[in-house]
């Protein structure tokens, strides 16, 4: 027969370890009527007496010995698991995952390098898929949103950087067909833009409303594929400017300006908010952040 009442066995513990069942009562924060009854259902089972009854208590019997040698080493272990655990959730290390658009690669990576300087132990795993990730069911612990302010309930949202956007032309384009100056200029030209057409993107909406369906030559669901078609001439293209200034390949056309930027967000669970490990990580960023605000 295995042992598969738990309370009867952290009662018949507590009895043989203090002796009395008053005692274990206490201890267990039970009324004395259950210490007993746990202990007969446990002899009852087993077919074996655990102890032998007197005025003075409760003295373990041979049976009842080998029982208290192992509920000792249980409470042993079973502390140094917690200290363990404990300790684990104090250090920086093990696993994290953060998540953002491909686009802040050129803000997050350098940052996630420092971070793994500062706390070797950790291993970052930093996913750039174009869905939203649900922090609530541990798919990440820390996500770069952008947009209007997270609203879920159990969501810690911080105000991170404004994510700047400029229209870019190939430098083979530009010598081709030449480059805007004014909005009037842009009726004359060809655009690549996301596949996304109710994009919420400040910069998309404000382009789509001084362009016809006519102008774009082409779309593309990832902005990989949109900052490659731009580089291959095949339009004017909106491109974050963090990754498209100084490439020798590209000239920018307009902008950036502020109507274009996108709000960006720090977004972790409140359940994991104050863990070392995701402080850690929220003050790399923010150290990162803080020499280019806006992004």
């Amino acid at each position: 027969m295995g042992f598969d009442n738990w309370d009867e066995i952290r009662t018949a513990f507590q009895v043989a370890r203090v002796g009395t069942v008053s005692g274990a009562a206490e201890v267990l924060g039970v009324h004395h009527a259950t210490v007993i009854r746990h202990i007969d259902a446990l002899e009852g089972r087993l077919r074996v007496k655990l102890f032998q009854r007197h005025p003075r208590g409760y003295t373990p019997t041979e049976a009842g010995q080998y029982l208290l040698a192992a509920g000792q080493t249980a409470e042993d272990q079973f502390a140094q698991l917690a200290a363990r655990i404990e300790g684990a959730g104090e250090a920086v290390t093990g696993e994290l995952i953060l998540t953002s658009l491909p686009t802040l690669s050129g803000l997050v990576i350098p940052a996630l390098a420092q971070l793994q300087v500062d706390h070797p132990g950790l291993t970052l795993r930093y996913l750039t898929d174009s869905r939203v990730f649900r922090l609530e069911y541990g798919e990440a612990h820390l996500a770069i949103r952008a947009g209007a302010r997270p609203t879920e309930p159990d969501y810690v949202a911080q105000p991170f950087a404004a994510h700047r956007m400029a229209l870019y032309a190939s430098v083979t384009y530009a010598a081709a067909r030449g480059l805007p100056v004014t909005e009037a200029d842009l009726a004359g030209h060809r655009f690549v833009v996301s596949e996304h057409i109710d994009s919420r993107a400040p910069f998309l909406r404000w382009l789509h409303q001084r362009i016809s369906p006519n102008d774009i030559s082409f779309r593309a669901n990832e902005a990989e594929a949109q900052a490659a078609a731009v580089a291959a001439g095949m339009g004017l293209g909106f491109l974050p400017v963090i990754g498209a200034r100084g490439r020798g390949d590209l000239v920018e056309a307009m902008g950036p300006r502020d109507e274009w930027d996108s709000r960006l967000w720090l977004v972790t669970h409140v359940d994991l908010h104050r863990t070392p490990k995701v402080q850690a990580a929220l003050a790399a960023l923010k150290q990162a952040a803080s020499f280019c605000p806006k992004i």
